[in-house]
């Protein structure tokens, strides 16, 4: 049954999951690495760190809808090769940067890169797959981030990443072969004979429309505001976390431990995200999301009270079984949410929770330079109350869907009544 189930994947999204995989693998032993490099290395103060990191987010939240959104104007193959192809010069950029206001520069293009490319590749694997197919593969695709994850930081930590960008190097280099087998891919397999699954007739949307969908929707606004706060307790793993283990005098081998904590993290997530996601689909999409809220602000507070490595990895558990009841359905929901021929713009607005992201190293940092010297509990509590403050806006998300729901299933079953009546009436 799982043979043919990924029998029925499409090459183009087989090269979307495959590419990922590459892609997290290379990226995962650079860029996680940068705020430990921006502090140790170059000394640069935990604030300005933060604003750096900050910079890739901050792109995401300018350019994500738009991605999303011209993914839907002028296709899928011209956004992802355009920007696919950016990205790796981006890595390159990194590498050979020896400035700081560079790196602000290159952040800044790496978000927007990111942001263009992964809404108009996830709207590429809705169209590309059967609705009874799109949970199988949207998990394959965050099972393939994973697995890239499990082993690039440790590569990452071989080979010097907190204290040298060559890493960036290695990661330009794939990015360059991604981008050739994804035009490869195209030509084999040409976008305007696919049959997508999205609504053939419908009209596509310019950007007032876009806006106008998007923000009045009941639904997906409340599940957007309430996933820039989980998105803001989730970023401080990668920026807020690294950057306090770096200069806590409580903590030695903050670097190796952080790199630890990645490939434990992914290890974590393919070990119970097919179970998690068994019992997840069972429920609305939404309340995973409600539980791993709940989790990851848990895990925060746990890494706020750690001294030692056995204290940290239960808060690595917590926060992954928070990070995939999170992330696995997420795209499912936005897929079960979005009208048809609204994919990609659906997808590049779900990109505002980089606001999170952004905020996140700035916030984080604030708290580093003023208190992290009285204590890790005195960082991550207030993060903590941050993460939860999403809670009662998915709650409210989750009410309109289910009554979104209950309404659309009365109206088909009448209407297969009133089909019924008038097959028994003929």
């Amino acid at each position: 049954m799982i043979a043919k189930n990924l029998a029925m994947i499409h090459p183009l999204a087989w090269t979307i999951i495959v590419g990922t995989m590459f892609g997290r693998l290379v990226t995962s032993m650079s860029v996680p690495f940068l705020a430990i490099y921006l502090t140790s290395a170059l000394h640069v103060p935990a604030t300005q760190t933060g604003l750096i990191i900050a910079g890739s987010a901050l792109a995401g939240v300018l350019f994500s809808f738009y991605g999303g959104y011209i993914s839907d104007r002028i296709g899928r193959k011209r956004v992802m090769l355009v920007s696919v192809f950016g990205w790796s010069l981006v890595f390159f950029g990194f590498a050979s940067a020896q400035y700081v206001w560079m790196f602000f520069v290159v952040n800044l293009l790496n978000g927007v890169c990111r942001s263009t490319f992964e809404p108009a590749a996830r709207a590429l694997l809705s169209d590309t797959t059967p609705p009874e197919h799109r949970l199988l593969v949207f998990n394959l695709r965050y099972a393939a981030i994973n697995i890239g994850v499990v082993f690039g930081p440790l590569i990452g930590l071989q080979l010097g990443s907190g204290a040298s960008t060559f890493p960036f190097y290695i990661t330009g280099a794939v990015y360059v072969l991604y981008s050739f087998v994804l035009v490869l891919q195209f030509y084999l397999h040409p976008i305007q004979t696919l049959q997508s699954h999205a609504s053939d007739t419908a009209a596509r949307p310019n950007i007032r429309q876009a806006l106008q969908v998007t923000s009045s929707d009941r639904v997906f606004l409340p599940v957007l505001i309430g996933m820039i706060f989980c998105v803001l307790g989730y970023a401080h793993f990668d920026s807020t976390l690294a950057q306090f283990l770096a200069i806590t005098p409580d903590i030695s081998n903050g670097s190796k431990i952080f790199s630890y904590m990645l490939a434990m993290n992914a290890v974590v997530v393919l070990i119970v995200q097919y179970p998690l996601v068994r019992t997840a689909r069972r429920f609305r999409p939404i309340v995973p999301l409600i539980i791993g809220n709940i989790l990851v602000a848990l895990s925060l507070m746990i890494f706020g009270i750690a001294h030692n490595l056995p204290v940290f990895m239960i808060g690595v558990f917590i926060f992954t079984v928070g990070e995939v009841l999170m992330f696995t359905m997420m795209d499912m929901l936005i897929d079960h949410i979005a009208p048809a021929g609204w994919k990609g713009t659906y997808f590049g607005t779900m990109g505002f929770n980089n606001i999170g992201t952004m905020v996140a190293p700035i916030i984080g940092g604030l708290l580093i330079d003023r208190v992290a010297l009285q204590g890790g509990i005195q960082v991550f509590a207030p993060l903590a109350l941050l993460t939860l403050v999403g809670l009662p806006f998915l709650l409210t998300a989750h009410r309109r869907l289910t009554i979104r729901d209950q309404r659309a299933e009365a109206e088909a079953a009448g209407e297969n009544r009133v089909v019924a009546e008038k097959v028994v009436g003929g």
